[in-house]
């Protein structure tokens, strides 16, 4: 797949790099501008992520980034049996527990959401770092919706971090995760607080917060425009309008 010259294979992080120093020069090289082509389209194109993942992997499975970067592009593209079979790779390379809640998560997306709530209460969540506890918890909170267990989710996500006001990076989804648990139950006025605190900590627009708490203040956005591109006929000339839909 064709590479723009830009990428030089540099732009990896520096353990990558010295993963890669495994391999022969030119192909470390190689496998180094894949990985930068799967990490830039991941989030914009994750199909076109994975096919970049599957050439860095033909050319350097035995490397443990190569099989966690092909685990999270196939993740993208919602191949959650053959992500978990990359992620178990790549821990069996590394001994590393980082990966342990996305394979919990793979788990759910297999339609196994018992076997995610199983590893929520394995030994290797005490081994993961803060940010890891929290993903794991998600993950945890997750999987007690899938089973429909709505309010253990609510529980699930009581925590110190969540009762924390110091933002972290998964400060804003966890005060997301926790208002869409509220509001499963019926619990509104909460649910509304929370989706307000989430959106306070959600400085890099990670969540859909704002759209939700319109949503529950019965605010509603027209599309100014019709099909043909012109004004919607409502004499508003582009302006969006907004009513009670409760």
């Amino acid at each position: 797949m064709p590479i723009p010259e830009d990428v030089t294979g540099n732009e990896i992080d520096p353990d990558v790099r010295q993963e890669l120093l495994s391999l022969p020069k030119t192909l470390a090289e190689d496998v180094a501008r894949n990985l930068v082509m799967v990490a830039k389209l991941l989030d914009e194109d994750p199909e076109q992520a994975y096919e970049y993942s599957r050439i860095a992997l033909r050319l350097a499975s035995r490397v443990a980034a190569v099989r966690e970067a092909a685990g999270f592009a196939a993740y993208a593209t919602g191949k959650y049996s053959e992500a978990l079979a990359e992620f178990r790779a790549a821990r069996r390379m590394t001994g590393s527990v980082d990966l342990w809640p996305v394979m919990a998560d793979c788990e759910r997306g297999m339609g196994r959401p018992e076997r995610a709530m199983a590893m929520a209460g394995e030994p290797e969540v005490q081994r993961l770092d803060k940010a890891g506890q929290v993903e794991m918890r998600l993950v945890a909170a997750g999987a007690r919706k899938d089973m429909g267990q709505a309010d253990a989710a609510v529980v699930t996500l009581q925590s110190p971090e969540l009762a924390s006001n110091s933002i972290q990076p998964w400060t804003a989804r966890l005060r997301y995760a926790y208002a869409d648990a509220l509001l499963e139950v019926g619990r509104e006025d909460e649910a509304r607080e929370w989706f307000g605190k989430a959106l306070e900590a959600d400085q890099g627009g990670t969540t859909d917060a704002s759209d939700r708490l319109a949503e529950l203040d019965g605010v509603e956005f027209v599309d100014a425009l019709d099909e043909d591109g012109g004004e919607d006929g409502s004499g508003n000339g582009g302006e969006a309008e907004h009513g009670d839909q409760r």
